[in-house]
């Protein structure tokens, strides 16, 4: 039997017409079930809900043989134990910096004072920021990113915007992209070489799938 560890929302609701196209549907909805652990159409493959941030936790330890996770979680995350053969191209957003309106961030950049940052991207913040020389103190936030600025807790937020609108609504704009945000197929490395005859027909169905 192998394993996908999925999270509910946008990532699961956009990877189910991904694996309809590779002819693999869950037997029941995770919205609308208790149930953790889900079999699918598959006779060899079922489906486990876990949050999001778990999800490369689960696959790295080969408690799930296949994940679909965000680029951003696997940029906290790392990838040690982890092969990522496909870009699912979906979960399209960005990973971006963003200020209060009228924060002249370029300006305070270049003098070269410290910022505050807000973030629960602590790590691809730290080297964003690192790579361009700038000097910062990160503040771990798990939710509600926008209220840092407008509560005088941070100067900056880093976080995932889609369409902008939250930030517009809080008088916050974009100010630098951090990183494209997409999401991502990852398998267990171990799993990869002990189970390649199981896993690669999967893998290669998937990828028929997102291509165009």
């Amino acid at each position: 039997m192998l394993t996908l560890a999925l999270s509910k929302g946008r990532i699961y609701e956009e990877t189910l017409p991904l694996l309809a196209r590779a002819g693999i549907a869950p037997a029941e909805d995770p919205e609308l079930s208790r149930k953790l652990i889900i079999g699918t159409s598959e006779p060899n493959l079922r489906i486990v809900i876990v949050r999001a941030a778990d999800v490369p936790t689960y696959v790295q330890y080969g408690a799930a043989e296949l994940g679909v996770t965000g680029k951003d979680v696997l940029m906290e995350h790392g990838t040690q134990g982890l092969a990522v053969p496909l870009d699912l191209a979906i979960g399209r957003c960005r990973l971006c910096v963003a200020v209060p309106a009228g924060f002249d961030y370029a300006s305070v950049v270049r003098r070269g004072a410290r910022l505050r940052v807000a973030t629960k991207y602590v790590q691809a913040a730290r080297e964003h920021f690192a790579s361009k020389g700038v000097h910062v103190d990160l503040i771990k936030l798990y939710g509600s990113m926008e209220l840092a600025p407008l509560a005088g807790l941070a100067d900056a937020i880093v976080d995932l915007v889609s369409s902008g609108g939250t930030l517009r609504a809080n008088r916050l704009v974009e100010v630098e992209e951090v990183a494209p945000i997409t999401s991502r197929l990852i398998v267990n490395q171990a799993a990869l070489k002990t189970r390649r005859e199981e896993l690669m027909p999967l893998i290669d169905r998937l990828e028929q799938a997102v291509a165009p």
